[in-house]
């Protein structure tokens, strides 16, 4: 499977698309990383609801750049299209959100892994997750 998603991001026809996605991907997981961070230490936000709020953030943030980079052949125009294309990414990704913050408190609780760290295991895990619904439902 890894070589498959190596080969499809290196050589596949979707390939600058999926280099794209991943490059406003890890972009967007620093920012968020950051963003939890700040509401954790800062902001005195328990860690579970923090990375709630920040995830949210940034799927509005990512799904601008998305749509006007990443998936700029069928960019999503207009008022009404667009909100629909938010309403669609945030279903998707809402959807992952479980699974990354599952991970989250999996690594913290279970593994005493340090919740940044846990938190980016848990971007990379719902990533794939993410990147197949988004591409195939969000822009089809």
């Amino acid at each position: 499977m890894l070589r498959r998603l190596l080969r499809a991001v290196l050589v596949g026809p979707e390939a600058p698309q999926l280099r794209r996605f991943f490059l406003v991907g890890a972009l967007a997981a620093g920012f968020q990383t950051a963003l939890l961070g700040t509401l954790v230490e800062w902001g005195r936000v328990q860690y579970l609801l923090a990375a709630v709020v920040s995830i949210e953030i940034t799927i509005i943030l990512q799904y601008g750049v998305n749509n006007h980079w990443t998936f700029h052949t069928s960019r999503h125009q207009g008022w009404r299209e667009y909100a629909q294309g938010l309403l669609r990414t945030n279903v998707v990704r809402g959807s992952a959100i479980p699974i990354q913050v599952g991970v989250l408190y999996a690594l913290v609780s279970t593994a005493a892994i340090p919740y940044l760290i846990a938190n980016g295991v848990g971007i990379v895990v719902s990533g794939i997750y993410r990147y197949v619904l988004d591409s195939r439902w969000t822009w089809q």
